[in-house]
């Protein structure tokens, strides 16, 4: 696995080691480690270096401590000698007590204890605690070759030093005997100990103390140690400083350096010195960075270990470099491990004193490098873009040069090409340096400075620039570049990438480690309108992102492939997203279908036209035009960025439409539409504009800037004055809705020169014509109203087009038709300047491929009925096509029309929607391919389109062979469901059909399907056809081609309706008070909600786009609703279905933006722009916390939770949980709002609830006897329950623990399920966070007359079957609610008998039993209470099961939890229904704490009765503990 080099630049913490002999005296050896070390250390050099073996696998174990204690003052010094980036953490050093001799060592020092100081990081901890929690340096910032020393002072005092420098105290109180401890600690894997620091360092000259000097001569002044003035000098007073104090040095024999000759002017050493001799070529010098080798006479320079170090590679010259002397070097071996590459540069410090760095840019004084295309002075960037090479994408045999000119300039060489003054401050004197960096592993002085060499150097790598330059030569010696018939992936491709398949397929084989590093190229230049197609065949759903494709001028054999395709900056144009970037800056910002919302299987392409215009297919849908003057002979390229995982080039590419008549937005010219077909036009957009507007693309697209803040000051006209005839037409490419007002166009006689750009086009008086709105306005008046077409009510995508015929009449054309003369009169004499006013809500324009001339007789006396274009449908009106479908289908008009390009089957596509009730989805067969025989196919299905990339086998080769879920479908006059005959010579046979014959399918609402031909219904075709069913056609045989023909019903209250159960029919008072989910309509959501149809690509949006369901993953899962939410008003949805296979769960919150073009996140949280969310028991306002301990924990709710949120009159927002208001979550909540839910985790499905949809009474046993409550009730219904009935199958508690663990116990007891209500939504646990999630309240009152009861807090109820035919099921809604608790072994008995007393009526059984019983005690004791043998007729009850459970009455018995094994205590009880009347309150008779329940006086504490039929059972509680 690469291991990328760390970041370069100027950022970075300075790393500059001391020399090793700089400084006055020191304090002695560095002494050396203790024979005993940790398990993993190994030492060498006599003990003196130490290092961690297996590095990669281990990141402790690595103790060593000092031989002997440390001496007081004494600093014991180490440097990092190698360090992996496998881990976190590093190097720790620090002071213990503990004779090692003795010691069991600890795997990391941090385990040191008795009396143990341990500095790691930028924390003192002492015996394994922190004392100090911000100290000194980083220690886990250090590199290779910085050093770190400790010492106790005489005073007692702990001291850190790091590169010479002391960090202050970390500790006092140190014992006088203590040991050294370093720790080889997660990245630090080697050390060695070097002569420890000084206890005080000296001021002065900072590396020539060390050295000796001649007693005749003085020392020269100090050296600066950074090019950047301290002391008031300027940086050419600061240079002649550096190089007088160097050149002093030099004539005074100081250094040990002999010149070939002497600087300018100076003669040689006096006194008799030796001359200077021997070798006057430039060398390596000796000393170097500690992974070099020299060999060739000191003139190549090599790294060691190039696959396990990316640095310490520094080489320098062996003498300074003289003015406009070459230094230039040759790449002689590279290695693709690293990212980064070779570096090249200058630098005032002398090579012998110098302690080298790990790289150069540490270095913050006296060093000017050139890094990338960059430029580096004392590690820190001056400037960004210096040249057009880059020195990381230079290969083996490339040339580097650089000379200091006499004029203090620096200059560059790349393969002999001058990049150019990189500095005019060069110091006079300095030496020539290399960084062996990352990529660059071996190099070499060249001398001869062979031209002909660096020119063929430089002329590969300007092909790889450009390719034409090496075609034309070819073509100009008469020599042809062969042919190559099939397009392939070049086998040269991203670090990441592999190819495969014989060129065909490239993939990241590790798709879930990295995200980038994807980059695959075609293996030879594309042909004039040869498209490139590839099909995306696996994705992954750890990274936001996608696939990216596009063309370069870049030759793959030659370039170096960065991470992302978008960072490089010349000769590239990509779409990525939903945008076009060109050399990595964006050009189209709303731009085709997005691509980070494709999905396996979808296809996408990108074809150069021989106009030079780019073009870009999803799908096989043409995108418009996305760039202009592309140049010829450019490289496909494909990204494999984030979730795109794997990509296969398609062969059949040919047969895709070329987009001759397509302009921007997708929309299809008309045949009659204006068009340019002889040359692209050349007006464009003057660089003259208003002060809010910007020019890009080229001069062919105009934005507004700061669209929300600005509405105006955005004019923007053409280059040139238009010509007779000509069309200036563009399409709107981004729009917002925050302003009122739109585009305004038109026409001006002022030249651009001259015109003083107004806030607005109209506010012009003289020579100019406009239409805004309706209106067409001369000089800034209006001339007429209601014209033709309004400019306010176009959208994004729609064209807007400006002519002056020859007779001076001005037209306008909208998406291609004529709207008539707007107005007369424009004086032919005068030039007209197209103008355009970026007003409002138009915020993006692009001039489309029309603009040109056009014939001038067009009006609109000769419109026709196919002038009309073909429009884009609008999102949930027309029908279209699902892009899911078989592999030979290509889709056309925004999904709205199906092709198979190949073959006679795999053509089966999908309806986008599911098909409402009688609603008719109607195609019309276009193409016929009589070679087949057989015919299309038509049906429905009820497998989702969604699913189908997912399937193991995907889509089979024709329909009636498609077998998932269930499928009814009409093949010729046969019906056949998941393939079997169901009915023969059913209608018109779907054979006889030909090109112009329409085909329907609808579903009806008595669960039927019809076929419709060419309008006639031919009568039901199955019979019972499921609810949800998507209409399914396939392409096969003689049809090649449909388009749909229909649109959408209007939406009506069957459309609107949430899912829900069918149930019994409930009373008439009920439904008075509190409407049911069960009545024939549900009731439309106020303002009319809905999901909006942009949304997260995992969503699928059904039932009239009121529920949205997660269908695949964790997350992608954002949906926001389409309107906007009105102050005052609640808005509520409620959770339908929760995974527990993910963890978290859904969050929801508002957004201030439209969210009509928003792309959206993989998830909420990373929404940074005016976003309102609550997440878990959060509040985040742009992924910033503002708020914790907030309402409920929303990863708890249960499946039928209802959330909600509204905006007070305030701006405030409100979260609601089951209508329960939690209070205000955030202020100044801006308007308008949408409201966003991201299904994420847990959360799969979501659905629209209303405000008035009903509460299901939570304390009712079962549907039938709700009917019967009073509005009493009902509140404690509201209280205790969902807002609607979920269906069936899905268990509202099932992310209860608790719950569940009482399910587990109620199990154990072996009951038969029929004593239980079969919906599990009425088992209602009512631990801590279930009952404070509902909002309920401790206690509510039932019965009549009303009577408190307590809820039971700590228990949990399986709801009980009340049989509906006894009498006292009908009454005893009325009746007060109670508690009796019991013993394990009486419960069966009590629900085989109905109540709490003797009998023979079982709850099951339909014999009616009286209401009012006349006498009769209880003769069975065991139904009495436990342990109240004195009356065992008497039945005790109580209010609260604070009394009634205690162990008194609910015997505690304990049991294995068969999931856990774990042992339990646990109780049970039942809560029952008394008739009022037939108990009589008293005091308690068991001990119980005084008193049990506050509520709850002593006096009616315990209810006694003795009547028979006064009780109902309820529901059996269970406690476990």
């Amino acid at each position: 696995m690469r291991s990328p080099a760390p970041p370069r630049g100027g950022d970075q913490d300075a790393r500059r080691a001391r020399p090793a002999g700089r400084g006055g005296a020191m304090s002695g050896p560095g002494g050396a480690l203790h024979p005993r070390t940790g398990k993993l250390v190994t030492l060498s050099q006599g003990g003196r270096s130490a290092a961690r073996s297996q590095p990669g696998q281990e990141f402790n174990h690595g103790l060593v401590l000092s031989r002997e204690p440390l001496r007081p003052g004494r600093v014991f010094a180490v440097r990092i000698d190698r360090k992996v980036n496998s881990w976190s953490g590093s190097i720790e050093i620090g002071v213990t007590a503990l004779d090692p001799d003795h010691l069991d060592f600890p795997s990391s020092a941090t385990g040191l204890k008795g009396g143990s100081w341990i500095v790691s990081g930028c924390s003192v901890l002492r015996d394994g605690r922190s004392i100090l929690e911000e100290y000194g340096q980083d220690l886990d910032q250090l590199g290779e070759g910085d050093r770190v020393g400790i010492q106790r002072t005489a005073a007692g005092e702990l001291r850190l030093w790091v590169n010479g420098q002391d960090c202050g105290v970390a500790a006092t109180g140190i014992p006088p005997r203590v040991w050294a401890v370093v720790d080889l600690y997660g990245k630090c894997t080697q050390v060695t100990v070097v002569p420890g620091e000084p206890e005080e360092p000296e001021d002065g000259a900072a590396g020539d103390e060390a050295l000796a000097l001649p007693r005749n001569q003085s020392r020269p002044d100090k050296f600066p140690n950074s090019l950047e003035s301290e002391n008031g000098l300027s940086s050419v007073e600061l240079s002649e400083v550096v190089s007088n104090a160097i050149l002093s040095a030099y004539n005074g024999s100081l250094l040990s350096v002999s010149l070939g000759s002497p600087p300018p002017g100076e003669g040689s050493p006096g006194g008799g010195g030796a001359p200077l001799t021997s070798n006057d070529a430039l060398l390596f010098h000796e000393k170097c960075g500690t992974l070099i080798k020299l060999s060739n006479n000191n003139k190549t320079a090599e790294r060691r270990r190039p696959l396990d170090e990316f640095n310490n590679g520094v080489v320098m010259t062996n003498r300074p470099l003289r003015d406009n002397e070459m230094f230039e070097i040759r790449i002689d071996k590279l290695v693709d491990k690293w990212s980064g590459s070779i570096e090249i540069g200058v630098t005032t410090h002398n090579p012998n004193s110098l302690e080298y760095p790990a790289t150069m840019t540490n270095l913050r004084s006296g060093t000017i490098m050139m890094s990338g295309c960059g430029i580096l002075t004392n590690g820190k960037g001056t400037r960004r873009e210096y040249c057009e090479f880059s020195l990381d994408e230079l290969q083996e045999g490339d040339h580097i040069g650089l000379t200091r000119k006499s004029n203090n300039a620096l200059h560059f060489y790349i393969n002999g090409i001058d990049q150019g003054v990189a500095t005019t401050l060069t110091p006079l004197v300095v030496y020539g340096v290399v960084d062996l960096y990352g990529m660059a592993v071996k190099v070499t002085i060249v001398h001869n400075h062979n031209h002909s060499d660096r020119l063929r150097r430089n002329n590969a790598i300007m092909r790889a620039l450009s390719p034409d330059v090496g075609r034309r030569a070819l073509e100009a010696g008469g020599v042809g570049e062969p042919e190559l018939e099939r397009l392939l992936f070049h086998a040269n491709c991203g670090q990441k990438a592999a190819i495969i398949n014989d060129g065909r397929t490239a993939l990241r084989p590790h798709a879930t480690d990295d995200f980038n590093h994807g980059v695959v190229l075609s293996n030879r230049a594309l042909r004039n309108n040869e498209v490139f197609q590839v099909r995306i065949d696996k994705m992954v759903d750890k990274w936001a992102g996608s696939i990216e494709i596009g063309v370069t001028t870049h030759n793959p054999t030659y370039l170096q492939l960065p991470s992302t395709m978008t960072n490089l900056r010349s000769g590239t144009w990509m779409m990525t997203g939903n945008g076009v970037m060109h050399n990595g800056t964006t050009i189209l910002d709303e731009y085709g279908h997005n691509l980070d919302r494709l999905k396996a299987g979808d296809t996408v392409g990108v074809v150069r036209k021989e106009d030079g215009t780019l073009h870009f297919f999803v799908n096989g849908v043409a995108q418009g035009p996305a760039a202009w003057n592309v140049p010829p002979n450019v490289y496909a390229v494909v990204d494999l960025y984030g979730q795109a995982a794997q990509a296969t080039i398609l062969d059949d590419t040919d047969l895709l439409p070329l987009p001759d008549d397509l302009s921007e937005g997708n929309h299809q010219l008309s045949p009659s539409s204006p068009s340019s077909t002889a040359s692209v036009s050349d007006l464009r957009f003057h660089q003259l504009h208003g002060a809010n507007a910007v020019i890009t693309n080229g001069g062919r697209t105009a934005l507004r800037q700061n669209c929300r803040s600005e509405f105006n000051d955005a004019i923007v006209i053409s280059n040139r004055a238009l010509r007779d005839g000509e069309l200036f037409e563009i399409v709107i490419q981004k729009m917002v809705d925050r302003w009122s007002g739109s585009i305004e166009a038109g026409v001006t006689a002022i030249r651009p020169e001259d015109l003083e750009f107004p806030n607005t086009m109209t506010d012009i008086d003289y020579d100019t014509w406009m239409l805004s709105g309706t209106a067409i306005m001369q000089d800034g008046n209006t001339m007429r109203n209601n014209y033709g077409c309004d400019l306010d009510s176009l959208t994004t995508g729609s064209r807007i087009g400006m002519m002056r015929t020859a007779k001076g009449d001005l037209h306008y054309f909208i998406n291609g038709v004529d709207q008539g003369v707007a107005c007369s009169g424009l004086p032919p004499a005068k030039e007209v300047y197209a103008v355009v006013d970026l007003y409002g809500q138009c915020v993006q324009v692009s001039i489309t491929s029309a603009t040109g001339p056009m014939d001038n007789s067009l009006s609109t006396s000769n419109v026709t009925e196919k002038s009309f274009p073909i429009h884009s449908p609008v999102p949930g009106v027309a029908h279209r096509f699902h892009s899911s479908c078989g592999k030979n289908v290509a889709f056309q008009d925004d999904g709205c029309r199906a092709v198979r390009v190949t073959g006679y089957s795999h053509g089966i596509v999908f309806s986008m929607k599911e098909l409402k009730a009688d609603e008719v989805f109607e195609v019309k067969i276009e193409e016929l391919d009589e070679k087949w025989s057989g015919s299309f196919h038509v049906g429905l299905t009820t497998l989702l389109p969604s699913e189908v990339p997912y399937a193991a086998t995907g889509l089979p080769a024709s329909l009636p062979e498609l077998h998932s879920k269930a499928t009814w479908l009409v093949a010729g006059s046969e019906v056949r469901r998941n393939g079997q005959l169901q009915k023969q010579n059913y209608g018109c046979s779907l054979e006889r059909l030909g090109v112009g014959n329409r085909v329907g399918v609808k579903r009806c609402a008595d669960d039927t399907m019809h076929i419709l031909v060419d309008g006639e219904d031919m009568g039901p075709a199955t019979t019972g056809v499921a609810k949800n069913v998507y209409v399914v056609l396939d392409l096969y045989g003689r049809v090649t081609a449909v388009s749909i023909v229909s649109s959408t019903v209007l939406e009506e209250s069957d459309g609107t309706k949430p899912p829900s159960v069918a149930s019994e029919t409930y009373s008439e008072e009920e439904e008075e008070e509190e409407p049911t989910p069960c009545e024939n309509e549900a009731p439309v959501p106020p303002a009319a909600m809905e999901f909006l149809e942009n949304h997260g690509k995992n969503i699928l949006l059904s039932n009239g786009n009121l529920t949205a369901t997660r269908v695949a993953s964790y997350n992608q899962g954002i949906v926001v609703i389409a309107q906007p939410l009105p102050q005052g008003q609640l808005f509520q949805v409620q959770i339908d279905f929760l995974n527990p296979q993910w963890t978290s769960s859904l969050s929801l919150g508002v957004i201030g933006t439209s969210p009509e073009r928003l792309n959206f996140p993989a998830t909420a949280c990373s929404l940074k722009r005016s976003a309102w969310l609550l997440q878990r028991d959060s509040v985040f306002h742009n992924s910033l916390k503002i708020c914790e301990n907030y309402g409920p924990n929303l990863d708890t709710c249960p499946e039928g939770t209802v959330l909600g949120l509204l905006v007070d009159s305030s701006s405030c927002l409100h979260l609601y949980v089951n209508r329960m208001d939690q209070g205000v979550a955030a202020q100044d909540i801006p308007s308008p709002c949408y409201v966003l839910v991201d299904l994420y985790g847990q959360c799969e499905q979501v659905t629209i609830v209303t405000n008035d949809t009903p509460a299901l009474g939570g304390e009712s046993t079962d549907s039938h006897a709700q009917g019967d409550m009073e509005k009493a009730d009902m509140v404690d219904g509201i209280k205790e329950s969902v807002c609607w009935t979920p269906p069936v199958d899905m268990n509202t508690m099932k992310t209860c623990e608790y719950h569940a663990l009482c399910a587990r116990f109620r199990d154990l007891l072996l009951l038969p399920d029929d004593y239980f209500v079969e919906d599990p939504k009425f088992s209602l646990c009512y631990c801590e966070s279930c009952h404070k999630l509902r909002g309920d309240e401790a206690y509510y009152k039932r019965g009549d007359p009303p009577r408190d009861y307590a809820l039971p807090f700590g228990w949990c109820r399986f709801n009980l079957r009340v049989n509906p035919q006894l009498e006292v099921a009908s009454t005893c809604k009325k009746w007060h609610m109670a508690y009796h608790g019991t013993s394990v072994g009486a419960v069966r008995r009590m629900l085989d008998q109905g109540e709490l007393g003797a009998g023979s009526t079982s709850i099951l059984s339909c014999r009616p039993a009286k209401a009012d019983p006349q006498g009769g005690g209880y003769h069975e004791p065991e139904n009495s209470s436990p342990g109240r043998g004195a009356e065992p007729h008497h039945v005790l009850l109580s209010p609260t099961l604070r009394y009634a459970g205690l162990e008194a009455f609910a015997t505690k018995v304990q049991f294995r939890d068969p999931k856990s094994q774990r042992q339990h205590g646990a109780q049970v009880a039942f809560q029952v229904c008394v008739r009022p009347g037939s108990y009589k309150p008293g005091p308690p008779s068991a001990g119980a704490p005084d008193p049990p329940d506050p509520r709850f006086s002593p006096a009616e504490l315990e209810w006694v009765t003795k009547e028979k039929g006064a009780t109902v059972l309820y529901g059996l509680l269970v406690r476990v503990e």
